[in-house]
């Protein structure tokens, strides 16, 4: 999941509702989370297009700091349909502030996409969408984990999900590119991603939280590109569409998209329609960068979409936020 594969809980405990959420058509709802699938699916080819002239760390950083740049004037005041701000508190009923979540947020924000984006470096757009959206299946064993029960349909989902990976990502010659296991482990990461938002958003204002983690992963990705990586005007220049594009697609408009549509879907509901980012980012790879999964790879990669789908199939709803 780019910061695309914002969590989907997110969404859900905006509130209040404003009366033109309740009365939006499900049918457009549904369009909006598609939209947002449809971006963040399209920018893993920026993601690998924008590193033609910046190192993965600067590309990273210059993204997710447009991304914050443009969602801050929602910091305090917005639209009537996306809802008022929660009241500022120092501390939550858990006794973690505000600034304290988003910073644990941006940690992990910060691991998990650029163990996917140092992962584009040695693998394919089409093999990064479809291993990346393995966070859909993780995430159940996760709340197993924290006491959750574990449906029997995820048993099934693992089995294909573990057959279409092999398919898509071992060789006939059993190797694996060394960019599929990078986005192996950033599925994972973004699947704590989930974990963690689904219970911190339920203290804090969603809105301000995502803001605040932006930043942090900006920052911390800033500090490794300026130690690690050259940084040229050149490289910059020549990266900037695809940083503007990712900034302000991926992390501006896709996320909210995804705070407007989910104040009246649930977050299970949303997973199905996220899950298709996997899809269109092999589309878009097919063409735009000329990428070819041939049928091995177009059976694994329809094994992990089965898979996503499956595992979110008749799934316990999730409790309503108090």
């Amino acid at each position: 999941m780019t910061i695309s594969s914002q969590p989907a809980q997110a969404g859900d405990i905006l509130a209040p509702v404003s009366s033109a959420a309740r009365s939006r058509p499900a049918w457009l709802t549904d369009l909006l989370m598609l939209a947002a699938a449809m971006i963040w699916g399209s920018t893993f080819v920026a993601q690998q297009l924008g590193m033609d002239g910046v190192g993965p760390f600067m590309y990273t950083g210059a993204r997710f700091l447009l991304g914050a740049l443009l969602v801050l004037p929602l910091w305090s005041r917005r639209p009537a349909w996306l809802g008022q701000p929660r009241p500022a508190t120092l501390h939550s009923a858990g006794g973690v502030s505000l600034w304290l979540a988003g910073l644990g947020l941006g940690l992990v924000l910060f691991a998990g996409v650029n163990a996917q984006q140092v992962g584009l470096l040695g693998t394919t757009v089409s093999n990064a969408g479809f291993i990346t959206g393995l966070y859909v299946v993780i995430v159940p064993f996760m709340l197993l984990g924290m006491g959750q029960r574990m449906q029997t349909s995820l048993w099934a989902a693992v089995a294909l999900a573990a057959v279409g990976l092999y398919l898509l990502s071992v060789k006939s010659d059993f190797a694996v590119a060394p960019g599929d296991w990078l986005q192996l482990v950033s599925a994972v990461i973004w699947a704590l991603h989930v974990v963690l938002v689904g219970v911190l958003a339920r203290r804090h204002d969603p809105l301000r939280l995502a803001i605040v983690q932006y930043l942090v992963c900006a920052v911390l990705s800033l500090a490794v590109a300026w130690w690690q990586e050259p940084i040229t005007l050149d490289g910059l220049w020549r990266a900037s569409p695809a940083i503007i594009y990712g900034g302000a697609l991926s992390v501006g408009v896709a996320y909210t998209l995804q705070v407007v549509a989910q104040k009246t879907a649930k977050a299970s509901h949303a997973a199905i329609i996220y899950s298709s980012e996997g899809l269109f980012s092999a589309l878009c790879g097919a063409w735009i960068l000329g990428e070819q999964l041939g049928g091995r790879g177009m059976l694994g990669g329809a094994l992990m979409l089965a898979a996503m789908l499956l595992a979110q199939w008749r799934r316990v709803p999730e409790p309503e936020p108090h």
